[in-house]
């Protein structure tokens, strides 16, 4: 009974060192004494001759990422700036990649990096640091980015993306640069300022040019209009004075009398018989 017992836990053991399975997140080798037989595996289960005749190496099928610690390059103006950045990459050809690194994915990592770190290198070295932090850098990533893939795909993997965490100076440059940034500002707020005042003396000559001929118009309006007026005052007091001579005259003298006698603090010094008195001293109607 033993012995039958044992019989199926050794068939039992052997079966499952010829069966593996495939997950649909991995990539996997079959080997017979060292040399790929097989890598074209789709996720299920497989069956393999038991080791050392057959042996599986399965490596992932996702997107790895390789973080670097900031490195130093040197731009087109000499001067060093320090890069912090990462590499998303995945494997495309896990036979390749076994050939290159013997599946080894820390051997793969530093291999990437370096053939980045070397891409990144020829991009900035055509560059001065306000291209590489300004927009351009997206450009200039994205070169980098074309020639490294090439690279990277001859050894099994594909570089998916390169992101910079980070651009700094060192300090013995930053303070240079920020002199000279701050020197850049300084002209092109003069050159602001003085288009500014420009702009303004111009607009004050303007709006008193406009002044000056609003005035102008306003005033010879006015005085056409006071001629005007002045012209029909003539006329009205000329047709009411031919109209009735006497009592014209007598309203005009009602409304000096009116003017001149309503305050009773005035004095008058007049000579009784004087053409002002006129109407006071007549009795007649």
């Amino acid at each position: 009974m033993r012995i039958v017992i044992a019989a199926i836990a050794v068939l039992v053991l052997l079966g499952f060192t010829c069966l593996f399975v495939v997950d649909e997140r991995e990539l996997a080798l079959r080997f017979k004494f060292g040399e790929i037989m097989q890598t074209d595996y789709s996720p299920g289960l497989y069956f393999k001759l038991p080791y050392p005749f057959n042996e599986v190496r399965k490596f992932p099928d996702r997107i790895l990422t390789s973080d670097n610690l900031p490195e130093r390059f040197l731009t087109g103006e000499t001067k060093f700036v320090e890069v912090d950045f990462f590499i998303k990459w995945r494997i495309i050809d896990a036979a390749q990649y076994y050939r290159s690194f013997n599946g080894i994915e820390e051997s793969a990592s530093a291999r990437l990096i370096e053939i980045v770190t070397d891409g990144i290198k020829d991009e900035f070295a055509d560059r001065t640091i306000q291209e590489v932090v300004s927009a351009e850098r997206s450009e200039l990533m994205d070169n980098m980015l074309v020639a490294s893939r090439a690279v990277a795909q001859q050894l099994g993997v594909d570089i998916v993306d390169v992101r910079v965490k980070r651009i700094d100076l060192p300090p013995e440059v930053s303070g240079s640069v920020f002199d000279r940034m701050r020197q850049e500002r300084g002209r092109t707020a003069k050159l602001l300022r003085a288009e500014g005042e420009e702009t303004s003396e111009r607009i004050q000559a303007e709006a008193e040019r406009e002044r000056t001929v609003i005035l102008a118009e306003a005033y010879r309006d006015a005085e056409r209009i006071r001629g005007e007026g002045d012209a029909r005052s003539a006329e009205i007091y000329a047709n009411a004075y031919n109209r009735n001579r006497e009592f014209y005259s007598f309203h005009r003298s009602m409304e000096a009398y009116r003017r001149a006698l309503t305050n009773g603090s005035d004095v008058l010094v007049l000579e009784p018989d004087s053409e002002f008195f006129k109407y006071l001293n007549s009795s007649g109607p």
